[in-house]
């Protein structure tokens, strides 16, 4: 009995008494090393934790007691008082998955998925993926895999291991959006992990395409720039739309492309201090005489509010598009072992530069254009054009100041 109870008091004691190292945004850090001191009020409490094992092992009546069920069910429960959908845990076949996801590449549909209220929720998928031409939207929910329902899953984020797999095979899905319910068949393949990319328009505009925040952003992000501003481009779009955010230091270094100097965040902790973030030197779109312009929707969060917050918020250039997310805090994931998968904790809140807290409320562009959903791959991109014009000088049909009503533009018959 002892011996069934080590998994959950050992999970327990990693995730009250580790200490947090500063990482932030989604990428994990190195596994717990040592031993973990606990205090007496800790050992109680654990104790208290243990009688219950044994109660349920010894009298509850339907026996065999699914261990692994009450070790997931504990840690849960225990996030769950914390009322903070961002501090989760993450079992190790789902967070053997993320690590795969920083190496480069991993084989699935290629979108990101939340759990809310107990669905699991398409944020966005990427460019070019499998997802994205299946045709599956921000917002689409999950209902069913195979032929297993996510319903069935305690936690729904757990579904996403029925998801991914082998590059070539077929997975289907039935999904709810709005009131529809239909179901798609999507061919897995292996996702590179390109998340900087751009192009020069024919119109002279430099458009810059930024899907996430990960350890080769601002690689990819400069390579992009170098080509682009040796062709002298007129005015720069930077499309953050569906971006769901990355780490917090990739973020910084895309913004001290098109920020000068100065703050780009500010991050304030539990205890009251607070650490200013500024944008590093050289950057290669910082000349304030080109106009610049950046595209957000309800899919750019977390790290993709930080630069769009800090060039808002810096008179560096505009927002154009939709009300972002609203993630105003930042996240460190904390590798458990190999047997114990990982914890995302959150650890602090961000400020743009002006002091504003976007958590829950989001970023209000200067000019609010919604996109009509279609169905048509030829329909024009309303938001993207609008940026163009707005770059070229030319007026557009409304251009809604902050606060105002957001312009709908032309829907797609």
């Amino acid at each position: 009995m002892q011996q069934r109870l080590r998994p959950l008091l050992v999970m327990l004691a990693l995730l009250v008494a580790f200490g947090v190292g500063f990482v932030a945004g989604q990428h994990p850090t190195p596994a717990i090393a040592g031993t973990l001191q606990q205090g007496e009020d800790s050992d109680s409490k654990l104790a208290r934790l243990e009688t219950i094992w044994e109660l349920v092992h010894q009298e509850y009546y339907e026996q065999p007691i699914d261990d692994e069920a009450l070790v997931q069910g504990a840690i849960n429960g225990m996030l769950e008082t914390l009322d903070d959908r961002h501090t989760s845990y993450m079992p190790p076949g789902e967070f053997e998955m993320l690590n795969e996801s920083f190496d480069g590449s991993y084989s699935g549909i290629g979108a990101l998925v939340e759990a809310e209220d107990g669905k699991l929720l398409i944020v966005s998928p990427f460019d070019d993926s499998p997802a994205q031409e299946a045709g599956l939207q921000p917002g689409d929910e999950i209902i069913k895999v195979n032929d297993t329902l996510v319903s069935t899953f305690e936690d729904p984020l757990a579904a996403i291991t029925l998801v991914r797999g082998p590059a070539g095979e077929a997975v289907a899905l039935r999904l709810r959006r709005g009131s529809e319910v239909f179901d798609v068949t999507i061919v897995r393949a292996t996702i590179p992990l390109i998340s900087a990319s751009g192009e020069m328009r024919e119109d002279g505009i430099g458009y810059v395409r930024v899907s996430e925040f990960g350890d080769k952003t601002s690689i990819q992000l400069r390579e992009t720039l170098t080509k682009l501003m040796a062709e002298n481009p007129k005015g720069l779009i930077l499309d953050l739309r569906g971006n769901p955010g990355g780490g917090l230091f990739a973020a910084i270094e895309v913004a001290s492309e098109f920020i000068g100097d100065g703050t780009v965040m500010i991050e304030e902790s539990g205890d009251g201090e607070s650490e200013t973030f500024t944008a590093q030197p050289g950057g290669l779109a910082t000349d304030p005489e080109l106009p610049l312009v950046v595209l957000v929707d309800a899919g750019s969060a977390s790290a993709s509010e930080i630069v769009a917050g800090a060039i808002q918020d810096r008179g560096r250039g505009q927002l154009l598009g939709e009300i972002t997310y609203g993630k105003g805090t930042v996240q460190n994931w904390r590798d458990l072992g190999s047997e114990n998968g990982g914890v995302r904790i959150t650890i602090a809140r961000w400020l743009t530069p002006n002091g504003s807290w976007v958590h829950e409320k989001g970023l209000i562009p200067d000019i609010l254009i919604e996109a009509e959903p279609t169905d048509s791959e030829d329909a024009p991109d309303i938001q993207l054009e609008s940026a163009a014009n707005l770059l070229l000088g030319i007026p557009l049909p409304t251009a809604t100041p902050r606060g105002s009503s957001p312009w709908k533009c032309c829907p797609q018959n």
